[in-house]
């Protein structure tokens, strides 16, 4: 069986040869680099040519970024995974639009770790689980075909009642407010907040009510857009 050979690029030492060590473990996989940040990483890849390389998001002595870019320039058969904690939104964009195949939560368990390299080995592109269903994964898993996030908005799909909170959050009420005016417990109504900001891939209230007066959006969908029961 060929092994997947695998370049781990990572300054915390600890950290480096926990990751190496793991990996040497397992049958399909061989660890063929473990770098810190010093190292000549390009030449390495040149000279190695590793299937998949593990690369830490937050590189104290190099740009991870320019670095991605980089080596998918020059190496285009060598997949890369991000690690990181907990990567933003538009981190997972930028790394994404440079040729990021995949991305790995520090705290993950061993085996969604060894089942994302795999995975990524084979050709499959893996983003954070707490990206799953969102329409910020829609927009990652199409950015690369430049669709704009508005024609993804549009395939988004509310409820009625959802539809009806962005209303309402755009004419300033409360979450209180809200439960009275459509007879619904302020629980109900939290519920229905939080489900829109997964949905649109946004962070506060008032992103939801940026979002409906000063965009076409929420007007230009308004007879379009998607509608399922509550």
């Amino acid at each position: 069986m060929k092994k997947i050979t695998l370049m781990v690029i990572e300054d915390n030492r600890l950290l480096r040869e926990g990751i190496a060590a793991m990996i040497k473990e397992q049958y399909d996989m061989k660890v063929v680099a473990a770098l810190g940040t010093s190292e000549n990483i390009l030449h390495k890849i040149n000279t190695l040519k590793p299937n998949v390389a593990l690369l830490d998001l937050g590189l104290r002595n190099q740009n991870s970024l320019q670095l991605v870019k980089a080596v998918k320039k020059n190496f285009s058969g060598t997949k890369i995974i991000v690690m990181d904690l907990v990567p933003v939104h538009e981190e997972i964009l930028e790394f994404v639009q440079a040729g990021v195949s995949g991305f790995i939560l520090k705290d993950a368990t061993v085996s969604d770790f060894l089942k994302t390299i795999r995975s990524v080995a084979k050709g499959n592109k893996i983003l954070p689980p707490h990206l799953t269903d969102s329409l910020f994964s829609q927009i990652i898993e199409h950015a690369i075909n430049g669709t704009k996030k508005f024609s993804l908005i549009k395939s988004v799909r509310m409820t009625k009642r959802e539809k009806q909170v962005i209303g309402l959050i755009a004419d300033g009420l409360t979450n209180k407010e809200i439960a009275q005016n459509l007879h619904l417990s302020t629980y109900t109504v939290k519920s229905h907040v939080h489900n829109i900001l997964e949905k649109l891939a946004l962070h506060t209230r008032v992103q939801i009510a940026k979002y409906a007066h000063t965009t076409e959006d929420f007007t230009g969908i308004a007879d379009t857009i998607s509608l399922i029961d509550d």
